[in-house]
């Protein structure tokens, strides 16, 4: 994907003194006299490289893999057709005294890859069998066989429900919520289809604002008009249409309560962007979310996340997909993300006080050990860099810890620093 814009542009290297972040203004912590023309110049760069380097994302058929699964689009009648056809198999099996079984689609970490063409985690093709007339298996067979039956009524409705709907229609056989939701994504597999074509969605998480405007089942949205809360991103992607922007980058920030702030500031009246969180680790809907943002724009995805591993790992579910989905991750990854902030190394460079540097506890450097591991950490080296070094001095950061330097110091400040040096990865 395109590297533009990035590190080296600032002439600046890992450590480097305040007053070389920003060509050798005063001190770092004052508010810059920058017009919107310099801050955006990097980005407006990067924007054509991206634009000059654009390819159609492969998927796993045109690379020829014959050894994973990929789920795609299907209509509702075509789920329909195919639930229909496998519990019609199912009866003929058990009027001629079969074992009723299912073939599922192993979801296991042991069965996932992360494949470098495609920039993403796919799942392998190893499968199970759950047999109904298996002690131990004839649950997971009953709640899959429920679950296929409430989907199909939702599809043949024409609507869409939660997932605590689809539980609390047999709280008593599903048990936990944990379980239906896991034998939700076992359906989609089985299917062969996203889990958005199920009709069965995630209640709203992710919430965004900005330079957007689309519209929603036929009613317009305009986010710049949205109040300082911003507008909860639809589980219903599907009924999203005439996406318009007039945004250089899109902002996708890790909480909200420093999405909050940015939309309190109207950050992105200054600087045209769409600014989006997931509050954390994002839900299904903020992810396709962004991607259809992204392949509709085509705009720069910059990041700006807490500067320890579980940022990191918020970062990389957008870009290169989570294992427990990764059957789907063509429709719910954005590559080539920026890492815009808080990076390990602007402690130093922003100095960062002693008191908003935290220890990193055991489990903190168990994950950053274990993402250095991964392929798609190992791929871009200076994440990898980044990533050392916060294991090295063993210290994290939120990305509130900025506020020690003034409540609005991220959005007039820092944001418009690291925006004019380029000082992303």
């Amino acid at each position: 994907g395109a590297r533009g814009g990035g590190r080296g542009r600032g002439g600046k290297g890992r450590g480097g003194k305040a007053a070389a972040v920003d060509g050798g203004t005063k001190h770092i912590h004052e508010i810059p006299n920058f017009t919107d023309e310099e801050v955006l110049a990097h980005v407006r760069e990067l924007a054509q490289l991206m634009i000059k380097e654009a390819a159609p994302r492969k998927t796993i058929a045109e690379l020829g893999m014959t050894s994973a699964l990929e789920v795609r689009e299907l209509a509702p009648a075509e789920v329909m057709l195919s639930i229909e056809r496998l519990i019609m198999d199912a009866a003929r099996k058990i009027l001629a005294g079969e074992s009723m079984t299912l073939s599922v689609p192993s979801r296991t970490a042991t069965n996932q890859e992360f494949v470098a063409e495609l920039d993403r985690i796919v799942l392998k093709d190893q499968r199970m069998e759950r047999s109904f007339t298996n002690v131990s298996q004839v649950r997971k067979v009953a709640v899959t066989t429920r679950v296929m039956s409430l989907v199909h009524e939702v599809l043949n409705k024409g609507i869409h429900v939660t997932k605590r709907d689809l539980f609390y229609t047999d709280a008593k056989l599903f048990k936990k919520q944990e379980e239906s939701d896991a034998v939700l994504d076992d359906v989609a597999c089985i299917m062969g289809c996203t889990r958005s074509c199920l009709n069965v969605v995630a209640s709203e998480k992710g919430l965004v604002v900005g330079r957007l405007r689309y519209q929603e089942d036929g009613d317009p949205i305009d986010c710049t008009r949205i109040g300082v809360g911003g507008k909860a991103i639809p589980p219903f992607i599907d009924k999203i249409t005439n996406i318009q922007s007039d945004a250089e980058f899109i902002l996708l920030v890790e909480k909200d309560a420093v999405f909050m702030r940015l939309a309190e500031d109207r950050f992105y009246n200054k600087f045209p962007c769409i600014i989006i969180t997931g509050k954390g680790q994002p839900d299904v809907a903020t992810r396709m979310f962004l991607r259809r943002l992204k392949a509709s724009l085509n705009i720069p995805v910059l990041a700006f996340v807490d500067a320890d591993p579980h940022g990191l790992k918020i970062l990389s579910v957008y870009s290169q997909g989570s294992k427990n989905m990764s059957y789907d991750s063509f429709s719910l990854t954005c590559p080539d993300i920026k890492w815009l902030g808080l990076l390990p190394s602007d402690f130093d460079k922003y100095e960062l006080p002693a008191q908003c540097r935290l220890e990193m506890s055991d489990k903190d450097i168990k994950t950053g050990q274990d993402l250095l591991k991964e392929e798609f950490i190992q791929k871009n080296p200076e994440w990898v860099a980044e990533l050392e070094l916060m294991l090295e001095v063993k210290q994290k950061a939120e990305i509130q810890a900025l506020s020690a330097f003034g409540f609005q110091f991220v959005t007039e400040v820092y944001l418009p620093r690291k925006l004019k040096a380029g000082d992303w990865i």
